[in-house]
Order: C-alpha cells, then sequence, then structure tokens
C-alpha cells in the first residue's frame, strides 16, 4: 500500500491508496518545515497520522508538501516519518511537483497551485524544468487566498472599501485595527489568518472594489508568474487549489482577457496523484 501526502500551510491531506483505489483519507494540520522545527513535525505524525494508518501495511510513502524544495528541509519531514513508518520507502517533493503530476499526469503543461499560497511551474511530462519561485505572501504568492486577504485589510484599513463593508468585514471576524496588526506581524503563520478571510471575498463579489481584489490578484499571478514561462501562449495552463476551483469564473476572465488558456482546475490534486502513482505500481 502507498500512503500519499499533499500537504500545505494549513493542512496536510493523506490518503492510503492500493491498485489505484482509495483506501482512507486522512486530514492533519499543516506541515511546513520552514515554519515548524523538526520536534514540532514528529509530534504531529506520531499523534495525528500514526493511529490514523494502524492497520494498514504501508511500504511506500509519497509526501508532497510546501517548503519541501531543499535536501535539508525534505530531510526534516523524512526523518520524521521514518522514525514511525520505518520499513516503507520514502519520497519527499515539493507540493509543485504534486500538482504537475496531478494535473498533467505524463502530458507537458503549466501547472499552477492557488491556494493559501501560490506558485507555478513549466513541466515537460516528467520533470519541472522551470519554476518561477512563489517568494511567499510577503514578496510574491500573487493571486493566493493569503494575499488576497492581504489586500483586503490592507484596503479596509486604509479606507479603501465602502464604510459599510469595512464595519461589516470587522464584525465579521470580530477584528479591530489592533488585533489585524497583531495577527499579521506578531503571531506564528499569518499566511493562514489572511487566507481564513477569503470566504468574506467570496461572499461580496458583487461589491466593485471586492471583486477588483481578486481579478488584480489573478492578473498579477498571470503576468508575474505564467507569461514567464516560453511556451505559456501555447500550452493549456492547468490548476489547483481553493482559490482556483472557488473563484473560477474570475480566474477564467482574467486568462482571457490576456489571451491565456485553462486547462483542468482542481479543488485538490489527491486524485491525480493515486492515478499517477497507480500506473507506476
Amino acid at each position: 500500500m502507498i500512503l500519499l501526502a499533499d500537504s500545505g500551510s494549513t493542512k496536510t491531506d493523506w490518503c492510503i491508496a492500493e491498485n489505484n483505489s482509495i483506501q482512507k483519507r486522512i486530514s492533519t494540520r499543516g506541515t511546513n518545515p520552514f515554519f515548524q522545527t523538526p520536534d514540532e513535525i514528529e509530534r504531529e505524525i506520531a499523534s495525528e497520522l500514526v493511529p490514523a494508518t494502524a492497520g494498514f501495511p504501508i511500504d511506500r510513502i509519497f509526501f508532497y508538501g510546501a517548503g519541501c524544495a531543499f535536501p535539508e528541509k525534505n530531510e526534516i519531514i523524512r526523518a520524521a516519518l521514518a522514525a514511525h513508518f520505518p520499513t516503507a520507502a520514502i519520497e519527499i517533493n515539493s507540493d509543485m511537483l504534486a500538482a504537475a503530476r496531478a494535473l498533467c499526469q505524463r502530458s507537458a503543461g503549466i501547472a499552477c497551485i492557488l491556494g493559501t499560497g501560490s506558485n507555478s511551474c513549466y513541466y515537460d511530462g516528467k520533470q519541472i524544468c522551470n519554476n518561477v519561485s512563489p517568494l511567499g505572501f510577503i514578496l510574491g504568492d500573487e493571486g493566493s487566498g493569503a494575499v488576497l486577504g492581504r489586500r483586503l485589510v490592507g484596503d479596509c484599513l486604509k479606507n479603501q472599501l465602502p464604510s459599510p463593508l469595512k464595519e461589516k468585514f470587522l464584525e465579521r471576524f470580530d477584528l479591530t485595527p489592533a488585533t489585524i496588526l497583531e495577527r499579521v506581524y506578531k503571531r506564528p503563520f499569518p499566511n493562514r489568518f489572511l487566507a481564513s478571510l477569503s470566504p468574506f471575498i467570496a461572499e461580496n463579489l458583487q461589491i466593485p472594489e471586492i471583486r477588483r481584489i481578486v481579478s488584480e490578484g489573478f492578473t498579477d499571478f498571470f503576468r508575474r508568474n505564467v507569461m514567464q514561462y516560453d511556451r505559456y501562449a501555447e500550452l493549456p495552463i492547468h490548476f489547483t487549489g481553493s482559490i482556483a476551483y472557488y473563484y473560477q469564473p474570475i480566474l477564467e476572465e482574467s486568462a482571457q482577457q490576456m489571451n491565456l488558456r485553462i486547462g483542468t482546475i482542481l479543488r485538490a490534486p489527491m486524485e491525480g496523484l493515486v492515478t499517477y502513482h497507480s500506473i507506476d505500481e
């Protein structure tokens, strides 16, 4: 049996699969070696994952995660998993490769992630050949939930939203300017906090100031990321992630305005990963 993990900054989706069939799904908190210590990661695996996999003979583990693009970070995840699954073969890869394999399988394409963070790559059907660095929600992550949320609170605090909408937003999340600044600058995982504000954006898309936040975010994503790939005009542009899925009409509208071709849009990559790895069994 294989154990697959699709891990973002907010949550990790696990799946036990065999012969292209999902045996069990498991959900745990997000695992990111850039933001967590090795001890924290090991404790989460021990308390949340291990009990849920009892009774399943896991012989291979494929972990795809945010922050897993560097060997030293990947080793943190591998060691934590190996401590509890000592006989399993373990492979650690980036969440970007997960998206590429799930969306493109073994065909060339441009694969993109729009969730809490954002990312993109050119995939030739076998490997990632080019990747524009996402840079995180402070310097990059255009179009992501964290950046849309950052723009929302920034516009709110700088009085760029209609007053009734500003009051509605602050009341909805029980926020004040002071608590917003504390959540962003002093508490851990500010990207999660900002991304958690996305439902308010989705509920108020009929308001021009809100719709503009989303459309400009997607335009920035295409311009600063996708359009740097040599074959962007001819290849389908595929997406996975909650933001791409729930804001699909605006995403397609933004792409059309830039003469780009949208391909597959998946809420999450897991089913595609099960298919990809089952072919190799």
